[in-house]
């Protein structure tokens, strides 16, 4: 497999763009999960305590134009307590900046500051559109890239590329997600693959799946979407769940035949609940597959927020050997081996 250039690489006093994985969940200005933070904290350390300026790119959910409320100020307050607290209280001079495009700005904030973090990268059309020009500017100041945000490589957005334009490295926790997902690809043996949530666009991903995988198990809302819309299923790898009455939850008849294609497995992929977590009733299928894998003596990969919040509620997530940043960039990798953030 390809090997990543690691930020160990950079050396002192350089001027660095880092892209961030900042789209966190956000209710009424409160952030109510910081852990997509916290895995870059030691990637920030290592370029700081190296005197590195930084420059922090990402985005929050998707605004139609300039919405206020999905400013990334928040995240950027957060981020801050966050390393003030990990670096024992030492300051580091840091700054919001409004627009990325604006010279002056751009020139004041990295004369004056050590961490200088952008707004939202979605407030502007060429983010999306994976127009690069968006970083001119930026890129005045700053030859070196390094991406730490391995949940959007599937991405063809404009920062997601730069490292096509600049000298480039990934993230201490992009390159830790690249190699353990790269270890499912090297063993390719008695592979099962778990789809669950309620995302239509997992399915597009059954037929490769099922090439690679010797089993793939469908439940969530997906069992119902694949009725609803006709879908062929033409693998006999493949294996829908039936649903109970309600179609809000595995039956237990889907939960013994999970259980005991889980139980064959060496390697392990799963993304997404198995029923509607939210609701207390519809539960138990996620949680009855969460426990058989995390008492599988495979090689395991979950991704996914209620995939993850059912293992943590089993209190076993030490029994998973890696909880991945997001389902969609999992699947794509294991599909494609090769993906736009570093192709």
């Amino acid at each position: 497999m390809k090997s990543l250039n690691s930020v160990k690489e950079i050396g002192e006093n350089k001027v660095v763009i880092l892209r961030m994985d900042l789209d966190l969940p956000i209710s009424d200005g409160e952030i109510l999960d910081s852990s997509r933070l916290i895995k870059s904290i030691p990637t920030i350390k290592l370029l700081l305590a190296r005197k590195n300026k930084i420059i922090i790119l990402g985005h929050l959910g998707r605004p139609q134009n300039n919405e206020r409320n999905l400013t990334l100020k928040p995240v950027y307050l957060e981020l801050m307590d966050i390393l003030e607290t990990s670096c024992g209280g030492d300051c580091v001079k840091n700054v919001f900046i409004d627009d990325i495009k604006n010279k002056e700005k751009l020139k004041q904030a990295i004369e004056e500051n050590e961490i200088i973090f952008a707004e939202n990268l979605r407030f502007y059309p060429e983010e999306e559109s994976g127009d690069t020009s968006l970083f001119s500017k930026l890129k005045k100041y700053s030859p070196i890239f390094a991406n730490d945000a391995f949940a959007v490589a599937h991405r063809n957005a404009a920062s997601v590329l730069l490292h096509r334009e600049l000298e480039s490295y990934y993230g201490l926790s992009f390159v830790e997600e690249f190699e353990k997902i790269s270890l499912v690809l090297e063993k390719k043996e008695n592979l099962v693959v778990i789809l669950g949530g309620a995302k239509e666009d997992k399915l597009k991903y059954l037929k490769e799946l099922s090439e690679k995988a010797d089993w793939v198990l469908v439940g969530g809302k997906l069992p119902k979407l694949v009725e609803s819309e006709k879908l062929k299923v033409e693998s006999e790898k493949i294996l829908i769940a039936k649903l109970r009455e309600d179609g809000l939850d595995l039956s237990d008849e889907d939960i013994k035949e999970f259980k005991e294609k889980i139980n064959q497995a060496k390697i392990i992929v799963w993304a997404g609940a198995m029923g509607f977590y939210e609701k207390e009733n519809c539960r138990k299928g996620t949680e009855e597959i969460a426990k058989s894998v995390a008492n599988s003596n495979a090689y395991k990969i979950i991704a996914g927020g209620d995939t993850t919040a059912s293992i943590a509620r089993l209190g076993m997530e030490d029994k998973i050997d890696f909880i991945c940043s997001g389902g969609g960039v999992m699947l794509e990798f294991l599909i494609k081996s090769s993906l736009p953030a570093w192709e």
